[in-house]
């Protein structure tokens, strides 16, 4: 199993690698999460939905937790290891702003199906198993707040800037996205990230 390493250093997508039957089950287990809730899916209608029998998916996994587990943090050791190349390039606080904003679309659009997960079960934060999550939100609200902070000092940003409600106002459009966003859609992920960065900081009135 992957292990849960927050410094960013953990393992990143291979790419155009064909997937591993390991990898098929956990995407299959990550969709049906996401449509059903944790709680609610049994390993019967994940094995099911990936056309094999129950008790086969335990040649893999050892529980529904392990799976669960596996797809949270394989997502968010990606995502720290995006965050942190951004944190590590030394730019000005804007440009921070903007590459977050880009990093973290993109990896809706890699992990669509965890980032819903993570979203809608941020309760197991609360589980030893999953502390990880609680550790991983506070890193998240310390990097983004205090990127707006900086922006502010640095005036970059506006000096009256309630920056508790910017940041929450920041988080939570962009991660919302993934309730409506679709890989393969109209928009990538890309274009999403340049739209959303343009209303964020230019607004839509017309100047």
């Amino acid at each position: 199993m992957q292990s849960k390493d927050l410094t960013g250093n953990g393992p990143r997508s291979t790419g155009g690698a064909v997937p591993s039957r390991r990898e098929e089950l956990l995407a299959t287990a990550a969709e049906v999460f996401a449509r059903q809730g944790y709680d609610a899916t049994t390993v019967r209608e994940i094995a099911d939905a990936a056309g094999i029998l129950a008790g086969s998916l335990y040649y893999h996994f050892d529980s529904k937790e392990s799976i669960l587990d596996e797809i949270l943090s394989g997502f968010l050791d990606e995502l720290w290891t995006g965050y942190d190349a951004v944190l590590g390039a030394g730019l000005g606080p804007r440009a921070t702003l903007e590459a977050l904003v880009v990093e973290s679309f993109r990896e809706i659009d890699r992990h669509h199906d965890a980032v819903a997960i993570y979203q809608r079960e941020r309760h197991l934060a609360g589980q030893p198993r999953f502390g990880y999550l609680a550790e991983s939100m506070h890193r998240f609200e310390h990097i983004w707040q205090g990127t707006l902070e900086r922006g502010v000092a640095e005036g970059e940003f506006r000096a009256d800037l309630d920056l508790r409600l910017a940041y929450r106002f920041v988080r939570d459009t962009v991660w919302v996205a993934a309730s409506w966003y679709r890989p393969g859609g109209r928009h990538d992920a890309a274009e999403i990230a340049r739209q959303y960065l343009g209303l964020l900081l230019d607004g839509i009135a017309a100047h």
